[in-house]
């Protein structure tokens, strides 16, 4: 099953990580902000490894996706079934599903560091055979879980991994706003942030999935919340800015297997 044309608009802060004054990024900074995240998710893995280098911290990485397979139930992750992507719409639609995720359920899936699976599909054809948390109103994409991956086996097999290769083109900057889940809301008044996202050397699925940890991880950092403005930017990479930043997000760079690369990052309230 493929999904049909995707398109874009026209024209956490770990612990000890001070973000909050304009930081330029560099590689000692990008290695505190995935060291920072390994050990808020999983500080006993942490404490027994060695996190002051790269290759250390993929490694230990990698050790606990194998341990997280060989678990019963296997990791609590979330399936995203996407349809049609807009940018600016996927944004808002996955801010508001993670809104929705009780807390319990949060826990346990922030544990798992908010793995989420992306497949090809059409939700409406779904509907009747598989239970969805969230379905975006007007039927491009919907998520099941978090939960155990088993839970989700037969819709992981039924669909494909969503393919989309293409890197992104850059656009004008434009701003949302973040809808509120079913129910619930914002303890706190709407900021303003700017949500930058690189582009170069990117291609689409990956950035569904490094854009997706940030926004999920930062809504249950309380980072986004409904009525939240966000003003969407893309550059072709994040190096070399000077921001006050809320939260980056930053992970292994493909083309180099010993460095770190910052995929988004979002503001402090502008």
């Amino acid at each position: 099953m493929n999904p049909r044309p995707l398109d874009f608009p026209d024209s956490p802060r770990p612990p000890g990580v001070p973000l909050k004054e304009p930081t330029r990024l560099g590689p000692g900074l990008l290695l505190a902000v995935a060291a920072g995240r390994l050990r808020a998710a999983r500080p006993e893995l942490a404490a027994r490894c060695d996190l002051t280098t790269p290759q250390g911290l993929l490694g230990a990485r990698a050790a606990l996706a194998a341990e997280a397979e060989s678990d019963q139930g296997g990791p609590h992750l979330v399936v995203a079934v996407v349809d049609r992507f807009h940018l600016p719409r996927w944004v808002a639609e996955t801010c508001r599903f993670a809104l929705s995720v009780p807390r319990e359920r949060a826990a346990s899936w922030r544990r798992d560091f908010t793995r989420t699976v992306f497949l090809a599909g059409r939700p409406d054809n779904l509907a009747e055979r598989f239970a969805f948390a969230h379905v975006a109103d007007d039927g491009s994409a919907a998520w099941a879980g978090p939960a155990p991956q088993e839970t989700t086996t037969a819709l992981r097999r039924l669909l494909k991994t969503l393919d989309a290769s293409r890197e992104p083109s850059a656009w004008s900057p434009l701003t949302i706003e973040i809808p509120g889940p079913a129910h619930g809301g914002a303890n706190r008044p709407p900021l303003h942030r700017d949500l930058y996202i690189a582009t170069a050397q990117v291609t689409i699925s990956q950035l569904l999935v490094q854009v997706n940890h940030l926004l999920v991880e930062a809504v249950l950092d309380q980072l986004i919340a409904p009525g939240d403005r966000l003003t969407l930017r893309s550059v072709p990479r994040l190096t070399g800015l000077a921001l006050p930043f809320a939260a980056l997000r930053v992970d292994a760079d493909p083309r180099r297997t010993d460095a770190l690369r910052a995929y988004a990052a979002l503001t402090e309230e502008t």
